[in-house]
């Protein structure tokens, strides 16, 4: 009898392993990373944001594109119900124009923008392709950030990784088009 409890013990600690190790394997790899939130607190494991269509933008509050902030803000307030989550990564990666702590990103993202989505601990690698996120989402597309608000667009799946320019607006027709298909997609 103490034998067949053993080996039943020992089957059951074989599938909570086995359990354990699938779901360490299921999320993708250009989300497997767990990165610090803005205002501090415990580590955010990007994992979390599997089966929703990410948006994953390098910013910065001293650019010319800061205000794309606002555009992000719409994006995110029109479609995180049907699974867009929009991701801000603030660098000082370009132009020294993200010289503030993250206290001060922070406040300047809800006092000008209003900003409830994402927003994690400033990103201090240069080249940005150094930043195990980044580096990637530059892997999959071979496309490399040229300056801030560089967007990255993650299907549900985080298999298929497409690469915006700075200068495209977060309500472009191109944009929008491709984050609707995405949604449109079953996870």
């Amino acid at each position: 009898m103490k034998r067949l409890i053993f080996r039943l013990s020992s089957v059951v600690a074989l599938i909570a392993c086995a359990t354990g190790s699938e779901v360490a394997f299921a999320c993708p790899a250009v989300l497997n990373h767990t990165v610090e939130p803005l205002t501090g607190g415990k580590p955010v494991s990007l994992c979390q944001y599997e089966g929703r269509v990410v948006l994953v933008v390098n910013t910065a509050s001293e650019c010319g594109y800061t205000g794309q902030y606002e555009g992000l803000q719409a994006l995110h307030k029109k479609y995180s119900s049907r699974g867009l989550v929009v991701l801000g990564f603030p660098a000082n990666a370009f132009g020294g124009q993200e010289p503030g702590s993250n206290k001060k990103i922070a406040e300047f993202c809800q006092a000008n923008f209003g900003v409830s989505f994402p927003v994690f601990a400033k990103v201090e690698a240069k080249p940005l392709r150094n930043d195990p996120v980044f580096a990637g989402l530059v892997k999959n597309t071979g496309a490399e950030p040229k300056w801030n608000f560089h967007k990255y667009l993650i299907d549900r799946k985080g298999t298929r990784v497409e690469s915006f320019e700075s200068g495209v607006e977060p309500q472009s027709t191109a944009l929008v088009q491709r984050i609707e298909a995405l949604l449109a997609q079953k996870p």
